[in-house]
């Protein structure tokens, strides 16, 4: 009987209320600490927690030039620890804070401790049912995207060149530059980059190399 009355004493807030059981960090001190000690026990940094302390969550305390904290707010920061290990909102901890600070006995701040845990494991539940239906969205819209570039590939392959236009591709191939390609064809240096234009054209490249290579995978042009 001794040993319960001992174990809530210890959970109860001097300024109120009480606080769920959970074990301290074994590095610190049970009794006054300074925020060097206290950051290094949680993790944190000493902006982080300022934060808190802005929020209303912590209140250090001064002895001499030394800021400190007290058991109650070493213990205040174990809850706090925990719920943003599992990513809880500040505005939903400083709620629960408030709930505790309010509690009558040790069982009643374990049960608001246990309805926040369950509350915030329904939302991220409900997360992780988002995040799976966008992955399958992801998953549609990519393989939607690999049905549209094999159709193009299909089409690609039925492109219908002239024998003027393959006779210019094969010298596009050999890397001719177009005024040489003009003297071979007998044709002037105009209407020979109109062909290649409607050529690359054909193959969806943009640019006389991309032509020639869509050229070879596709069988246009011989390789030996």
């Amino acid at each position: 009987m001794q040993d319960k009355m001992t174990t809530a004493y210890l959970h109860r807030q001097t300024t109120g209320g009480f606080l769920p059981y959970l074990p301290l960090p074994g590095t610190i001190a049970t009794q006054q600490v300074a925020i060097a000690d206290m950051a290094d026990a949680f993790g944190v940094t000493h902006r982080t927690l300022h934060f808190y302390e802005e929020k209303g969550l912590l209140s250090a305390k001064r002895v001499g030039p030394m800021r400190v904290y007290d058991i109650d707010d070493i213990r205040r920061m174990t809850v706090i620890n925990a719920c943003r290990e599992i990513d809880m909102p500040i505005a939903m901890i400083q709620e629960l804070m408030d709930s505790l600070s309010g509690t009558a006995d040790q069982s009643e701040a374990d049960q608001l401790f246990e309805t926040a845990l369950q509350a915030r494991k329904r939302e991220l539940a409900a997360q992780q049912s988002i995040l799976r239906r966008q992955m399958q969205r992801i998953s549609e819209l990519l393989e939607s995207a690999a049905q549209r570039d094999g159709e193009s590939t299909g089409k690609a392959l039925h492109i219908h060149l002239s024998p003027i236009e393959i006779k210019c591709l094969g010298f596009m191939a050999e890397g001719y530059p177009g005024h040489r390609i003009a003297a071979l064809m007998d044709m002037d240096l105009t209407a020979v980059l109109t062909l290649e234009s409607d050529i690359i054209r054909k193959f969806n490249g943009h640019n006389r190399f991309q032509a020639v290579a869509k050229a070879v995978l596709l069988g246009h042009v011989a390789t030996d």
